[in-house]
């Protein structure tokens, strides 16, 4: 039996007792953002959601350098071959990123950083040089509309600067550039798509807009609230009715009908009309056959507390790395309970539907 095979057989059927390591130990490094994006609730200040909680409820507003050392030491000790991922909120501002990354790098542990890339340009060299291994760069269109959706006027034009600085090094880590599909950028992806097409990516990546309707919470929570309570998530200025799904059909068949330099994705990939439609307006119906995510990561907050999965998923505490051991919190019952729950009701909650977990 393949690792493979042998890793759906236990999550399928023994997911309490799960064997496996973690993928990724993902890093709220900061509880800032420097931009204002349109579908996320830290842009949108929507203070009560469970992702503006997961990625700005704790304090203090830097990871303290101390806590990212004790993490590093002990994904190095128990989980070496684990990936540490700079997620949240906008990590290329957190005072401690370039120290912390040379201190990875010393104990050999790979890492990334995902970000807006509106300071890159400054920060290029000293990635470089701190060993980091890859960046995935979020990005909503062209320039103009890129720029009208984070609401800053000279956003695209800083990040395609950093990116070409970064290019000029021949250590630099790898580069991918994904972008959420939205009312506002639908009929301008081939437009995006054709900036890039002479830049040396590892891939571009399309990903549906992550939400949660007010009505998927509310059914999610007759029957979850005490235990894993939802909030409605991304829809203070998104109206799905806005999406030109004609449209969007029309440039998916397009951008997989071409041919650029680097691999091109779809999150999920939706295999017709009928399914795209059913995606953005039945977000009742589950896409996907079950959350890998909670079996492949984690993420620590800026306090030391851990939450499953990434910044999307439900805000319960499953421990404490100022208390705990990053292995003690990996296999503890909290999240073991989490986990079996989950599996035992299909592989999703209600909730779960339109996270990008359910389809990763």
């Amino acid at each position: 039996m393949s690792v493979s095979v042998f890793k759906r057989v236990n999550k399928k059927y023994f997911p309490s007792n799960y064997i496996f390591n973690p993928e990724w130990i993902v890093l709220g490094v900061n509880n800032v953002c420097n931009l204002h994006c349109k579908m996320c609730d830290v842009g949108t200040k929507n203070m009560e959601s469970n992702f503006a909680q997961n990625l700005v409820g704790t304090h203090p507003i830097n990871m303290p350098l101390e806590l990212i050392k004790k993490i590093i030491n002990h994904t190095a000790k128990y989980y070496p071959k684990t990936k540490l991922g700079y997620g949240f909120t906008e990590p290329l501002v957190y005072p401690s990123l370039i120290e912390s990354l040379h201190y990875a790098n010393t104990k050999n542990l790979f890492t990334s950083i995902t970000t807006n890339a509106l300071t890159l340009k400054h920060k290029a060299k000293q990635l470089v040089g701190a060993g980091l291994n890859e960046l995935y760069i979020s990005l909503d269109g062209p320039q103009d509309i890129h720029n009208e959706i984070r609401g800053h006027k000279k956003s695209f034009q800083k990040a395609l600067e950093g990116i070409e600085e970064l290019l000029k090094y021949e250590n630099s880590p790898k580069i991918s550039v994904f972008c959420v599909i939205t009312e506002w950028n639908i009929g301008y992806l081939n437009e995006f798509l054709e900036v890039f097409k002479t830049y040396p990516l590892s891939q571009i990546g399309f990903m549906h807009t992550n939400f949660t309707p007010q009505d998927i919470a509310d059914k999610h929570n007759e029957i979850w609230a005490h235990s894993y309570p939802a909030t409605s998530s991304n829809m203070d200025e998104i109206n799905i009715d806005n999406f030109d799904l004609e449209l969007l059909w029309e440039e998916i068949k397009t951008i997989k009908n071409s041919t650029y330099k680097f691999p091109i994705t779809f999150s999920p990939e939706i295999d017709s009309k009928e399914k795209l439609i059913e995606f953005y307006h039945r977000p009742e119906k589950i896409i996907g056959r079950m959350c890998n995510d909670i079996f492949s990561n984690i993420m620590i907050k800026s306090d030391g507390s851990v939450i499953p999965a990434h910044g999307r998923c439900y805000n319960i505490d499953i421990g404490n790395i100022y208390e705990s051991s990053l292995k003690d919190i990996w296999n503890g019952q909290i999240i073991k309970r989490f986990r079996s729950t989950v599996s035992k009701n299909g592989g999703f909650l209600p909730a779960c539907s339109r996270c990008c977990s359910a389809f990763n």
